[in-house]
């Protein structure tokens, strides 16, 4: 499923959230296209460096953590996290003010960060431990989160199966898309993909974390009303 627009309006051009999908395109563009590899054994994030035990990149996790988060692997991961980010980013700004929004976000990824860590030094092996963590995504699902209980009601225009439009309301939409994280992420620890692959663990973390600390962020401000 993949989302096109919402019903909700915002009071104010949601310029956190644009300046969020500029950053994360320029960075793509300018900084990791050129040297792939390179940028991302410099600045991604990886879990081994937390025990010290990483045999190739550098240890600097506290930076690692922050800069992975403006990072991506392609193009579709890039476009796909911005889509989701843009769609959904702009009523949880608009409800919590520029300043608490992007606080809400940093910390949304370092809690998506913090249990994709904990899962794979848990149970991955250290191979697995040595795999590159990059992408908005952790961040983006804490938006998610918080939108899912400011929002319920909102309805998505969504893709289905790339030919079906369909318009859903926000709690089916993201709670499906949030049962398929716990699903496939239990599937992850059972069988792991090899090289890598999704972060399904930051996913949840950071969806949690949304819907846990949304109204902290947000106090008595709400978004305003769907259109219909």
């Amino acid at each position: 499923m993949l989302p096109l627009k919402d019903n909700v309006p915002t009071r104010s051009f949601p310029i956190v959230t644009v300046s969020l999908v500029l950053i994360n395109v320029l960075v793509w563009i300018f900084y990791e296209l050129p040297n792939l590899e390179q940028s991302v054994n410099e600045l991604a994030y990886h879990p081994c460096e937390v025990q010290n035990a990483c045999p190739v990149v550098g240890e600097d996790w506290p930076l690692t953590a922050v800069t992975s988060m403006f990072m991506h692997g392609s193009w579709d991961h890039l476009l796909g996290n911005m889509l989701f980010l843009w769609i959904f980013g702009n009523n949880v700004e608009d409800s919590m003010g520029r300043v608490r929004f992007i606080a809400f976000y940093l910390v949304g990824g370092f809690a998506a960060t913090a249990l994709q860590t904990f899962v794979t030094l848990s149970y991955g092996s250290p191979a697995e431990a040595t795999i590159p963590n990059l992408g908005a995504s952790g961040a983006v699902s804490a938006v998610l989160g918080g939108y899912l209980l400011l929002l319920p009601r909102a309805s998505v225009l969504t893709l289905i199966f790339f030919f079906l439009l369909r318009e859903i309301r926000a709690i089916w939409f993201l709670g499906i898309w949030f049962a398929f994280q716990l699903w496939s992420g239990s599937g992850s620890l059972e069988h792991p993909e090899e090289g890598g692959g999704v972060a399904f663990f930051a996913h949840i973390g950071g969806f949690v974390f949304g819907m846990a600390a949304v109204y902290l962020f947000a106090g008595k401000r709400r978004p305003l009303r769907p259109r219909y």
